[in-house]
C-alpha cells in the first residue's frame, strides 16, 4: 500500500516539475526549492521591508563591514517567485561594496534568474526594491548613527 502511495507522490512530483520547467528557468526553480540566505540578522546594519502589489512581503537584513555587504538574509511570506527573487537579490548583494550593490535593480535580478513570466516580474521588483531600502537604511544610519539605536522603538 505504501509503495503505491509513494509511486503516486513521485509521479505527481515529476509532473509538477515538468510543468514548472515549461514556465521557469532552472535557476528560478533552484532558488525556489533551495533558497539561499533565509533568515534574519540580529543587529543588522541595514534593514528593508516592503510589501508588493500582490501582498507579498520581503524583509532584507544586511551585515556590513567597511562599506561591504558581508552578509545578507531575507524573509518572505510570498510565493515561489518571490522566494527565488529574494534569494537571488541577497546572493547578488553579498560581497559587494554598498555603492556597487545600489546597482542591483529589477532587470539585474531578472537577468540572473534567467527571466520570469510577465505576471511574476513584480517579484523581482519587490526583491530589488527591498534590497535598495536596506542599503539606504544603512547609508542613512551612517549619516545619523542615532537612528540605528532608535530604529525598533
Amino acid at each position: 500500500m505504501s509503495s503505491d502511495f509513494d509511486q503516486m507522490v513521485n509521479e505527481l512530483d515529476r509532473s509538477i516539475m515538468k510543468e514548472m520547467r515549461k514556465v521557469y528557468s532552472e535557476v528560478v526553480i533552484d532558488h525556489f526549492l533551495h533558497p539561499r540566505n533565509v533568515g534574519k540578522i540580529e543587529g543588522a546594519e541595514g534593514h528593508g521591508k516592503l510589501t508588493g502589489s500582490c501582498e507579498d512581503t520581503i524583509e532584507i537584513y544586511l551585515r556590513i563591514s567597511d562599506d561591504r555587504i558581508a552578509d545578507a538574509k531575507f524573509m518572505t511570506d510570498g510565493c515561489g517567485t518571490t522566494i527565488a527573487s529574494g534569494s537571488m537579490a541577497t546572493e547578488l548583494a553579498k560581497g559587494k561594496d554598498v555603492h556597487e550593490a545600489l546597482k542591483i535593480n529589477t532587470k539585474y535580478v531578472l537577468d540572473h534568474l534567467g527571466g520570469l513570466p510577465e505576471s511574476d516580474r513584480h517579484c523581482a521588483e519587490l526583491a530589488a526594491g527591498t534590497l535598495l531600502k536596506a542599503i539606504l537604511d544603512y547609508l542613512a544610519s551612517k549619516r545619523e548613527p542615532w537612528k540605528r539605536a532608535y530604529r525598533n522603538i
